[in-house]
């Protein structure tokens, strides 16, 4: 077998002994195959048996499971039923073992730690929840989370769920103008934020941030802060009435506030960025994201209620959220941590996971890739047999750093799960399984309940050859439109294709069964005829030894339509030179071949990402090229924009 083709068989869970495995069985079929079968013939059968498996409770059971009456973009669910999510993810524990269960264990940037029960976690959302309404916060109000990794950031979400009301969680990171557009736009009535928080050693000062916010918002009512210093945040806004966190719990009854909602009742509205327009806020139900979440986390992922799960993100991006109410509503543990994982050394996050025994960690390729570049002697240092499953999320692998964490950090026992959704799906389109055998960078296939296919320009499927990502039937998680915006909902993923989400990633299937993700489908290079995906690039500059990150942009080009202009990070060990570039030049022009050689090859300081590591190739083309840039308010790193337009300047002078 080609080492290309190489498989690898994780040893920490058996197929046998997963929760996929024991789906399958309990459900009377023979292979995974036969149930997707199933699924595809009565998705209705599929998601009532689910909603039981993930230990849903209703107060009022729902007369239909699937009602497709209005078209397949507006499927509602579990019609007529009646429950509460923040009753799934923690009343409903308490009643149980798990009442003196650690539900939250927190780690700050500097070390400080603090844990959570079940009990306790109840208690804290029913004091918050009391606080609400005695703000005025009734059923269906907004409320902006502007917080970072933090246990009050969970009690917020699940105590507003208690009462019905809905929460926008926004990335920590933002500066006060798009907090300000998500308030705007959702008509949040309350703010929730803290005075500050630490990054890297250093206090950001969000609640400055939130005030300049506040002075422009007009739907506001309140603002809660967090106040993690003894010193009381002091404010000169007067439009708004600000509060203490504390202040807010002081005297507040000890009785459950929580009111049975319908199953479609939003719970929470998620905003995700594009390249020209307004921020999209998906809308989110109490029985949707929850439901997909879970169940994605129990069979994607084989999470149960004695496991303990860390993903390294904010609770502005999906997986903040999807940690939150997956890994709760399964009775299990979660770990909030606030830092980064090389701060203050690339010790950082292993010392984490020996610390608190977490079992599935999820973390980026990216960055894997700076943790691979600092060397093996940081992971070496600490035992990490608690591991059971890596999780990967948010954009491609390359074939490297995959191995890197299979073989050096997980030892070969533990199984790395790439998966791949998005915010609006509530979870995964397509993962891989532990148990099963593993070819680097690929997926198993679709998660039970997503009928996906691989289709043409024409619509058509496709085998063995990269088409656009497509789902056929809709599921539970899907989001109930954009907030006030149904025509942008329908024309972003309904409107290419009748009857098909069409989710905006290139994708393929091999001839032995592995799926692919090659990336954004706008992302895709068509050079002298040939499509190609960035990641093709990327793959071959990070598998040079100097070479950490890498991007790859399609420009312009008079004679081939489309080149690539390619960016990377050297090693430490490195230092930029013409030569070096040269070297990775010819060194492409070696692994891909001449008609697909890169414009040029710029050594950067930085790649512009998201904190999640993800990183922004649209920003890249945009800045390199000199045209608008679009929303920046997910872009952790902006001072590397004017480094990358200085390349583009200085090519413009050849």
């Amino acid at each position: 077998m080609s080492e290309e083709k190489q498989t690898y068989l994780p040893t920490s869970i058996k197929w046998e002994k997963s929760n996929l495995y024991q789906l399958i069985k309990q459900l009377g079929f023979a292979s995974l195959n036969e149930l997707y079968q199933a699924i595809e013939q009565d998705p209705a059968w599929f998601w009532s048996h689910m909603e039981k498996a993930v230990g849903l409770t209703w107060y009022k059971p729902y007369s239909k499971v699937m009602d497709d009456s209005r078209g397949i973009a507006w499927t509602r669910w579990y019609t007529d039923g009646k429950m509460n999510i923040a009753y799934d993810a923690v009343d409903k524990h308490v009643q149980g073992k798990s009442a003196e269960k650690h539900a939250i264990c927190w780690e700050a940037d500097d070390g400080e730690q603090r844990q959570l029960t079940y009990r306790e976690l109840a208690e804290e959302t029913d004091r918050f929840a009391h606080g609400l309404l005695q703000l005025g916060i009734q059923k269906g109000d907004r409320i902006v989370i502007y917080l970072p990794m933090i246990p009050e950031t969970v009690v917020v979400m699940l105590g507003a769920a208690k009462i019905g009301a809905i929460v926008i969680p926004v990335f920590s990171g933002y500066a006060a103008e798009a907090v300000a557009t998500r308030v705007d736009d959702s008509g949040a009535k309350l703010l929730i934020t803290a005075d500050f928080f630490y990054r890297r050693g250093k206090k950001m000062m969000m609640g400055k941030e939130a005030q300049k916010a506040a002075q422009q918002c007009v739907t506001l009512s309140h603002v809660v802060v967090v106040e993690r210093s003894r010193e009381q945040f002091q404010v000169s806004d007067l439009q708004v009435e600000w509060i203490s966190y504390q202040t807010l719990l002081e005297n507040t009854p000890n009785q459950s506030p929580l009111i049975w909602v319908g199953a479609e009742t939003p719970c929470m509205l998620l905003y995700t960025s594009g390249t020209t327009g307004k921020p999209k806020g998906t809308v989110h139900t109490h029985a949707g994201f929850p439901l997909k979440a879970a169940q994605d986390l129990k069979y994607a992922f084989h999470f149960q209620s004695e496991d303990t799960l860390c993903w390294v993100t904010d609770m502005g991006w999906m997986m903040g959220p999807w940690m939150v109410f997956g890994a709760l509503l399964l009775g299990g543990t979660i770990v909030l941590y606030e830092g980064t994982p090389d701060y203050p050394n690339s010790s950082r996050l292993w010392n984490l996971v020996e610390k608190h025994q977490i079992t599935h960690l999820g973390i980026s390729p990216t960055t894997v890739r700076m943790l691979m570049s600092s060397g093996l002697e940081w992971v070496d240092k600490h035992d990490l047999s608690c591991l059971k499953v890596f999780g990967s999320s948010g954009e491609p692998w390359n074939k490297d750093p995959w191995l890197w964490l299979y073989k050096k950090v997980g030892k070969m026992r533990c199984a790395i799960v790439n998966y791949s959704g998005g915010t609006e799906i509530s979870g995964g389109i397509l993962s891989s399984f532990p148990g099963l055998p593993l070819e680097p960078c690929s997926f198993h296939g679709p998660i039970p309940g997503m009928i996906v296919d691989i289709v043409n320009t024409n619509g058509n499927s496709v085998e063995n050859e990269v088409g656009e990502l497509v789902i056929r039937q809709a599921w539970p998680g899907m989001t109930r439109g954009f907030w006030r915006n149904p025509d942008r909902y329908e024309n972003s993923y309904w409107a290419r294709f009748s009857g098909l989400w069409v989710h905006g990633d290139w994708a393929r299937k091999n001839a032995q069964g592995y799926w692919y993700i090659e990336g954004r489908s706008d992302d895709t290079l068509k050079v002298a005829g040939k499509r190609i995906g960035p990641i093709e690039y990327e793959t071959v500059l990070v598998s040079h030894n100097v070479v950490v990150e890498a991007a790859a942009i399609g420009i312009p080009d008079e004679v081939k339509g489309t080149v690539a202009v390619c960016f990377v990070t050297l090693n430490k060990q490195s230092s930029p030179s013409k030569q070096i570039e040269q070297e990775l030049k010819e060194f492409v022009i070696k692994k891909l071949g001449k008609p697909l050689k890169p414009k040029s090859i710029h050594v950067v300081k930085e790649l512009p990402r998201t904190r999640n590591g993800k990183i922004l190739r649209r920003v890249l083309r945009a800045a390199y090229l000199g045209e608008i840039l679009g929303d920046l308010s997910s872009l952790e790193n902006p001072h590397t924009i004017e480094e990358i337009k200085r390349f583009f300047c200085s090519e413009k002078r050849r």
